[in-house]
C-alpha cells in the first residue's frame, strides 16, 4: 500500500523493520567506490601486477637474445598494460567525481548516427590487432534516428566505450555484436557478446554492495568499468539492464532520452511563416 506521498506505508503482514531494511538498501546504493575497502585494494594490486608487467617484459624488450617477432609481442604486452592502468585510473576517478555530486549532464545537439559509427570504426580498428584475431565485430541499426537529437556526447561516447571494454575483456573468441534504436525519443543501444562473463556482469551492475560480488570474481577492472557506466547512465536520466546470450555470453543494454533536436532554420521558417503583409 502506499501513502499520498507515494510511499510504502504500513499495513496487515508488513514489518515494522521495511523501513529500516529500506534504509539500509538505500544506503548501499550510494556506497561509493573511494569507500570501498575491496576497491581500493584490488585497485592496488591490479596496479602493482600490471606495472610488474611492464618492468618485466621491457627487461625481455632489451635482450637480443629474442626474435624480432617475439621482441614485438613483447612491445605489445606493454601497451596493453598501459592501456589497462590508464583505464583503470580513468574510470575510479570519474567515478568518485560523479561520487562527490559535482557533475551533471552536459547536453547539446548531436549527430547520433554519425557518433555511433564513429565508435564503431574505432572498435572495428581495435580488433586489428593481433590479440584480437580470433574476435570479430557484428553491428545492426534497426532504424533510422532523427538527424539531430540532444544528447551529453561525451558521456554517452563513454559509456559505449566501457561497454566495447568489457565485452573485450570477456571474450576471447567468438564475436562481439554492437547495436541501437530510436523509439519514443529514447535512444537504445547494446553490446552483446559470446564471452564468458554474464554471471559477474550482472553481479556488478545489479549488486547493492559491490564488495559482495568483488569478493567472489576478484575483477577490479570489470567492477570499476561497470560501476561507472551505471553511473553516467543514471546521471543521464537513462536505464540499464543486463541479458543472457547464449550460455556465458552477456548482452547489456542501456537507454537514454534522446529528444529531436529542432534546427535553428526551421524555427526561422516557422517564424516566417506566422508572418502577414501589411
Amino acid at each position: 500500500m502506499f501513502n499520498l506521498s507515494g510511499n510504502i506505508k504500513e499495513g496487515p503482514g508488513i514489518p515494522e523493520s521495511r523501513n529500516q531494511d529500506e534504509a539500509k538498501v538505500m544506503d548501499l546504493c550510494n556506497q561509493t567506490l573511494t569507500n570501498c575497502a575491496s576497491i581500493l585494494t584490488g585497485i592496488s594490486h591490479e596496479m602493482r601486477t600490471q606495472m610488474n608487467a611492464v618492468v618485466a617484459f621491457s627487461f625481455m624488450l632489451k635482450n637480443k637474445d629474442y626474435s624480432e617477432e617475439e621482441r614485438e609481442d613483447f612491445s605489445n604486452q606493454i601497451y596493453s598494460s598501459c592501456e589497462q592502468i590508464i583505464s583503470l585510473f580513468d574510470n575510479f576517478l570519474d567515478s568518485a567525481i560523479i561520487d562527490t555530486g559535482n557533475s551533471k549532464a552536459e547536453p547539446g545537439i548531436c549527430d547520433p548516427d554519425k557518433l555511433i559509427n564513429n565508435l564503431i570504426s574505432e572498435f572495428r580498428a581495435t580488433l586489428k590487432k593481433d590479440r584480437y584475431k580470433d574476435l570479430i565485430l557484428m553491428t545492426e541499426n534497426q532504424s533510422l534516428s532523427p538527424a539531430e537529437c540532444i544528447i551529453d556526447t561525451n558521456r554517452l561516447t563513454r559509456v559505449i566505450r566501457n561497454l566495447f571494454e568489457n565485452a573485450l575483456s570477456n571474450t576471447k573468441a567468438g564475436y562481439i555484436k554492437a547495436g541501437y534504436y530510436f523509439r519514443d525519443d529514447r535512444l537504445t543501444f547494446y553490446i552483446l557478446d559470446s564471452g564468458q562473463g554474464y554471471a559477474k556482469n550482472k553481479e556488478f551492475l545489479q549488486s547493492r554492495d559491490i564488495a559482495i560480488p568483488l569478493a567472489r570474481f576478484s575483477d577490479t577492472y570489470s567492477a570499476v568499468n561497470l560501476a561507472l557506466t551505471r553511473k553516467l547512465i543514471q546521471l543521464l536520466d537513462g536505464s540499464v539492464w543486463i541479458e543472457n546470450n547464449g550460455s556465458t555470453g552477456s548482452g547489456i543494454y542501456f537507454s537514454i532520452p534522446a529528444p529531436t533536436a529542432v534546427s535553428a532554420e526551421n524555427v526561422l521558417n516557422k517564424f516566417s511563416n506566422t508572418m502577414s503583409t501589411i
